[in-house]
């Protein structure tokens, strides 16, 4: 972000937690009146439900009131709120649905599964000039009787109609229909605040890659594993320039992932300003889609400053990736209420993703396990069985052993990259414009066809039968370490597993999960199977 004298940052400051304070004062207003029906109560433990609509159903707009009240509750320290994650994991193991007017039995049964003296329910009812009508109630779950009621209005930020109960639905952002690809394809675009606050960020994404693009690449749909696409945008940068709103275009899809992993680690942060609905316009109307409906096709956008930035409406760019069949995941870089209050929830409800907070800043938890040297051999050994060609060639081989360099000092990120080196096809589809190896693999390229001049010194001499015979021998040598490498990568992965179950709870959230979270759920809705 940019600089600013102390002056300018205080009315700054004062301007925006005015502008926040005013966008949530009636649900504050309505959440102190709720809180005083727990005054003479022993037991202030509490759960807030979803708001439905009147005549029934929920929009995205159910979502954002429950989670506004429940932080509200929260601040307000006269009772004991339960989280909205664990809400939805109790109410799911108890096959329970809540939401809007509730009978006694209802109450009772959720009070014992909650574990919860009182729970806060209500309904919606959309206004003219995008104004709802927010009607909650305080319950007792024991006796099923009201302790308190209160009505608000507040400003209707989401788009969608409630969907109805009942198996009718009433207006829903459009769900894309059309031929299917019939082969597993994923298309990933991550969107990068790049301003001066992000190095944390930017440090997570180039050490996190390979996890990511692992769990998808471990992903089975029909009878293979899918082809994962990466695209990459930049923004927030004051090097960018305020013509193209200080955004950049890293990157188009691509599946030659250490591209995007020599990018990643070229990017530097400085200054800028935020525009989210601007870059994520870009995202959807720049790059090149695939159009079949059968495509996991995903953006994950993340930052630190408000998600209403900019010249874009964010709900406008929103709504049209929804409308591509796009899921936008967005990632607040900071403390929940905060992403909350800035709108990134509210991004992601309109772009059909999750929301979620992670701590840029957190170090990474970097497990050894005692595959590690061992895997780091193979791999060395694996680079030694790709023969560079063409012009490209010598220069791509550089890379790929740069990559390998520049995760060296972060034992999780090169054993990710290695696993992927191993296992992954598309690592040996994206060498195969550069590597003989899978070039001939392939069918792209004839060992008749090469040139001398295109290859390394010790090819150069041979004839067509020794250079075809040098081929195989490299091949050989490669699938013999891969097979090694993949069996020490899976032990790897469970052994890694326990150990973050013993870590589970210290530190913040980081990237990787934000991502694997959302991944595995939407993913999961394509027809992918995910490995445990």
């Amino acid at each position: 972000m940019k600089l600013f004298s102390r002056a300018a940052l205080a009315v700054l400051a004062a301007v925006l937690l005015a502008a926040q304070a005013g966008a949530a004062e009636p649900l504050k207003k309505l959440s102190d009146k709720l809180q005083k029906a727990f005054k003479d109560q022993p037991d202030k433990k509490v759960a807030v439900l979803s708001f439905s609509y009147v005549g029934g159903g929920t929009s995205s707009g159910s979502n954002i009131v429950q989670e506004r009240l429940t932080t509200f509750l929260v601040q307000g320290g006269g009772v004991e709120v339960v989280e909205r994650s664990l809400l939805t994991k109790l109410l799911e193991e108890n096959k329970l649905e809540a939401a809007g007017v509730l009978d006694s039995k209802t109450t009772q049964e959720l009070g014992k599964v909650l574990g919860v003296s009182a729970i806060v329910t209500g309904t919606l009812n959309d206004l003219p000039k995008d104004r709802t009508e927010v009607n909650a109630r305080v319950i007792e779950t024991g006796t099923g009787k009201i302790l308190a009621a209160a009505q608000t209005q507040i400003e209707r930020t989401w788009t969608d109609a409630p969907v109805r109960q009942g198996g009718t639905t009433v207006q829903t952002p459009a769900t894309p229909t059309g031929p299917l690809l019939g082969k597993p394809l994923v298309q990933l675009a991550i969107l990068l605040d790049t301003s001066s606050s992000m190095d944390g960020l930017i440090n997570q994404a180039r050490t996190q890659l390979w996890r990511i693009v692992n769990e998808l690449a471990r992903a089975e749909k029909g009878s293979g594993s899918p082809e994962v696409q990466v695209a990459l945008y930049e923004y927030g940068n004051d090097g960018l320039g305020q013509s193209e709103n200080w955004i950049r275009q890293v990157s188009p899809f691509t599946k030659d992932l250490d591209n995007i992993s020599e990018k990643l680690f070229a990017l530097k942060t400085n200054g800028g300003q935020e525009f989210c609905g601007e870059v994520l316009r870009r995202a959807v109307a720049d790059l090149t889609w695939d159009k079949h409906a059968d495509v996991y096709k995903v953006i994950f956008i993340a930052g630190n400053e408000p998600f209403t930035q900019g010249p874009t409406d964010f709900r406008a760019s929103a709504a049209e990736a929804q409308s591509k069949g796009i899921a936008v995941n967005t990632v607040f870089c900071g403390d929940r209420p905060q992403g909350l209050a800035t709108m990134w929830k509210a991004g992601a409800e309109l772009g059909g993703g999750e929301f979620s907070n992670i701590d840029q800043n957190v170090r990474v938890a970097q497990i050894a396990a005692p595959q590690d040297d061992e895997i780091l051999k193979l791999n060395g050994e694996l680079n030694g069985t790709y023969i560079p060609y063409g012009a490209g060639g010598r220069a791509a081989k550089v890379k790929q052993e740069a990559q390998d360099q520049a995760l060296s000092s972060v034992r999780g990120a090169a054993m990710e990259r290695a696993a992927f080196k191993a296992a992954a096809p598309q690592y040996a589809g994206a060498a195969a414009s550069w590597d003989a190896v899978s070039a001939v693999a392939s069918g792209q390229l004839k060992e008749s066809d090469m040139k001398a001049e295109d290859l390394p010194a010790e090819m150069q001499k041979l004839d067509e039968a020794g250079r075809k015979a040098y081929i195989q021998k490299k091949a050989d040598e490669r699938k013999a370490l891969q097979t090694k490498i993949q069996r020490l990568s899976e032990e790897r992965r469970r052994y890694v597993a326990e150990k973050e179950k013993e870590l589970a709870g210290k530190g913040g959230s980081t990237l990787d999960a934000a991502v694997l979270g959302a991944v595995r759920t939407q993913a999961a809705k394509k027809g992918f199977k995910f490995k445990n």
